[in-house]
């Protein structure tokens, strides 16, 4: 049935607006919190609570403990900080990522009775959510959670006689609600020795536990960044005996697989276990399962890639282990092994072994120790851990690639590609009458477009490691999608034409531009797939879960996958034309909806800049509105004028875009950390307590308000030549930042006869009469010149420039109306 212009013009109008209605209800829906359920009464907000950090201990949401165990003769030992969080509620790992949910901080009391000898790590990885509201991965603990730190003990210092002073912060929150939890106190005691192998490297149980020895280690010695260890554990029976095979959990059967349990932090990845050895199969009989065990040594081993930006120093590890040991007539009792794995990380990698340490987790007599140390004290313990943490099951590639077409075919009816696909539905009604070759042709293009994309993200997975959506996490990333979806939707509105036939033709484009060409076509693509990657439909879930630790080849091969599937509907059009015959005749309402288009554009622009940190949102801001400015003057210049005009055109305008780009960020973003002056807040006291120390203090007064001030902080304060005569000259920079006008500061001003801002104030260590005053617009210079002739504080300042006297100074409102107040500098 044939649609006339007329009635497809009202019914594509009207689509649009609906599309997006729905499209801006969805993003606002997908940074709003997740309705209550009917019946359910609304949460009740408790200050008190929250005044008091939270009242974790009174909701019943979260309990924190802490505890220490020593080993049996030597003074090191392990801190474990406990939090047991009630079913339904969460709190976020120690290593969640900025812009996401507050993270968990625990901050362990220094004191010269013990040191720490490593960071706390969890006894199992959080689960990690993939990016939703949040723009990065949310990384969640449920259940209960043992952070660990190796510590060691002073000489002299008694272990039941310490305690161990913990702070721990974050929030605890269910679906519906967060409860913030500000410097919650928690007192680590002694809980009890632990048994620790005889001998480096090696741990032998006694005979009633089990009939093994255990050897390990990790190697090489020193791995360097982005580089990979090998952790080996062998295990040698006695005579007679044998041990249970590895197995990544436990099956609840009557033999008790040997399991190997190490927690990871975020960014690390581990290999599957593997075995030097093929255990003996007993097969069946009477009843019994068959069993699988190892009566000759056997090492395991499993390889750890390390982050490229770790930091140099000793990672440590803790890990469990699990085991039975028996013989053909009887079987001891399951057994768990504690041990530290310690990964140096250096700039050279170093050849050689760093021995594990072992202990014993099931001894009677330490028993209570070893619960408040780890939080595991049994083979019940380390095979729960096992099965909580076990990677999801494994499916033959064969299934993983279905689920891959299938996932990449349900991306098109995610909201992220709606605006490009209707621009693609009106491709296919400017195609209406050309030949199947040419629409086969161009469809195929845009297929292409979409698949250098999907090998582009397998290539940041496979050796970058990064996942579905991640880059949306990076700045760069999200300022240049920002950007560059906000120059398309102008060219949709007609401000400027893309020099790609069939794009975003307007108007005023020639003939040419009406018909879609190769490049549309794969650009087309390109666009489409970067705005789907946020968005991951049914499937892609299981796949990407499988895809960890899974070689590139076979990464490439999934992502290609993807991409297929999402090209299957424009390759199954492109083959047959009449699927698409439902699509109204071209008109006129196809410049109102490729319009209505842009206005959707806009939309996923407000969107995009939720995702941008709140620091650079001005500066993306301005950034935006130079390219605004760039595509009206690309724009002035048709495409049917000589290619050296809209050349001059394109250069003008991207001059204009990059000034504007350099500008915002140089001034209105933040400043470098490598340039950042060690600035202190401003107050009356401070600077009256500084003057009594004799410190030279600079007094910048400023204002989020105040431009000038943004430039003379960039060009003149805050550079490389003033922070190095600062740091030289024992120099104290304070901020007074009057965004708010508060009348401290704004008397401050007063006193300094200014009433407005930017004032720059130097105070000359040991001359509290004294001050130089610099206002307005300034250069660095000047600021130079201003701090030499102040000089250093008196501590570091020559004799005669020393503070004779010991009496406090007077305070501040008794002094500065007799202080000398220089603005020329050749006073």
């Amino acid at each position: 049935m044939a649609i006339n212009p007329e009635t497809g013009h009202r019914l594509l109008i009207w689509l649009g607006g609906f599309a997006g209605a729905v499209i801006f209800a969805a993003l606002a829906a997908a940074q709003a919190p997740p309705a209550a359920e009917p019946d359910a009464a609304p949460p009740k907000l408790n200050l008190l609570n929250l005044l008091n950090g939270g009242g974790a201990g009174d909701a019943q949401h979260l309990a924190l403990s802490a505890a220490f165990a020593i080993e049996k003769g030597a003074r090191r030992g392990t801190l474990t900080v406990t939090a047991v969080i009630e079913p339904g509620w969460h709190i976020y790992s120690l290593t969640q990522a900025d812009r996401g949910p507050q993270k968990s901080e625990i901050k362990i009391a220094e004191s010269p009775r013990y040191k720490l000898l490593g960071r706390l790590q969890p006894d199992h990885p959080p689960h990690i959510k993939p990016p939703g509201v949040f723009p990065v991965p949310s990384e969640e603990h449920e259940g209960t959670v043992n952070w660990l730190a190796p510590i060691e003990l002073a000489d002299g210092v008694e272990a039941d006689s310490l305690t161990i002073d913990v702070m721990y912060s974050g929030q605890v929150c269910s679906d519906r609600t967060c409860i913030p939890l500000f410097g919650e106190k928690i007192a680590a005691k002694f809980s009890g020795y632990v048994e620790k192998s005889g001998m480096p490297g090696q741990y032998h149980p006694d005979p009633g536990q089990a009939q093994v020895i255990l050897k390990g280690h990790v190697e090489p010695a020193v791995v360097t960044p982005g580089g990979t260890a090998r952790l080996l554990i062998t295990a040698m029976p006695q005579p007679g005996w044998h041990i249970y095979a590895y197995a990544p959990v436990d099956p609840n059967e009557f033999a008790k697989p040997t399991l190997i349990f190490v927690p990871i932090p975020p960014g690390w990845h581990q290999s599957e276990v593997t075995a030097s050895a093929r255990p003996v199969i007993k097969p069946a009989e009477n009843g019994v399962p068959a069993t699988r065990y190892h009566a000759e040594p056997v090492t395991w081993s499993l390889e750890i890639s390390l982050p490229r930006d770790i930091p140099a120093g000793e990672q440590v590890l803790t890990g469990y282990i699990g085991l039975q040991t028996c013989t053909e007539k009887n079987c001891l009792p399951p057994h768990a092994v504690q041990f530290r794995a310690t990964v140096v990380v250096g700039s050279k990698q170093q050849t050689g072994a760093v021995p594990l340490e072992f202990i014993s987790l099931s001894r009677e007599s330490g028993a209570s120790g070893a619960v408040g140390a780890s939080g595991v004290k049994s083979y019940a313990d380390v095979a729960n851990l096992a099965a909580a943490n076990a990677p999801p099951k494994k499916r033959s590639l064969g299934v993983i690639l279905l689920f891959s077409l299938l996932g990449g075919f349900l991306l098109n009816l995610m909201p992220c590609v709606w605006p490009v696909l209707g621009l693609k539905a009106l491709a296919f009604v400017q195609q209406g009458g050309e030949s199947r070759a040419r629409i086969f042709a161009l469809n195929m293009w845009f297929s292409v477009g979409v698949l250098a994309v999907f090998l582009a993200l397998a290539t940041a997975a496979a050796f970058a490691h990064l996942g579905w959506g991640e880059h949306f996490g990076f700045l760069g990333f999200q300022v240049a999608m920002t950007v560059l979806v906000f120059a398309f939707a102008l060219s949709f509105l007609g401000v400027w034409e893309v020099p790609i036939p069939g794009f975003a033709q307007s108007s005023a484009s020639s003939k040419l531009q009406h018909q879609e060409g190769a490049a549309g076509a794969f650009f087309k693509g390109i666009f489409t797939t970067l705005l789907a990657t946020p968005c991951s439909g049914p499937f892609l879930g299981t796949v990407f879960g499988n895809l960890l630790r899974q070689p590139p080849q076979v990464i490439y091969l999934v992502f290609a996958s993807i991409g297929l599937g999402m090209t299957s509907p424009y390759l199954l059009i492109g083959a047959f034309p009449r699927l698409v015959r439902w699509l109204p005749k071209p008109g006129p309402w196809m410049e109102t909806f490729k319009q209505l288009m842009g206005f959707v554009l806009l939309g996923t622009v407000v969107y995009l800049f939720t995702l941008v940190d709140a620091d650079y949102r001005i500066t993306t801001l301005a950034l935006v509105m130079g390219t605004w400015f760039a595509c009206w003057l690309i724009g002035r210049v048709p495409v049917y004028e000589p290619v050296g005009k809209q050349l001059k055109a394109w250069a003008a305008a991207c001059a204009v875009a990059a000034a504007v780009g350099v500008f915002a960020f140089r001034f209105l973003g933040p400043p470098s950390s490598d340039e950042l002056l060690p600035w202190q807040p401003y107050s009356p006291e401070a600077l009256t307590r500084l003057q009594q120390q004799g410190k030279t203090v600079l007094i910048d007064f400023t204002a989020s308000w105040c431009p000038t001030c943004k430039v003379n902080l960039a060009v003149a304060v805050n550079t490389p030549r003033v922070k190095a005569l600062v740091e030289k000259n024992g120099v104290v920079p304070l901020l007074a930042d009057w965004s708010d006008r508060g009348p401290i500061i704004k008397a401050k001003l007063n006193e300094l006869n200014s009433n407005s801002i930017p004032v720059l104030a130097i105070y000359p260590g040991g001359r509290p009469s004294e001050v130089i005053v610099l206002r307005d617009l300034l250069v660095e210079s000047q600021v130079v010149k201003v701090l030499e002739r102040a000089g250093p504080s008196a501590r570091l300042a020559p004799e005669k420039h020393q503070m004779t006297s010991t009496a406090p100074a007077e305070p501040e409102k008794h002094h500065v109306t007799s202080t000398k107040i220089l603005t020329n500098l050749n006073d």
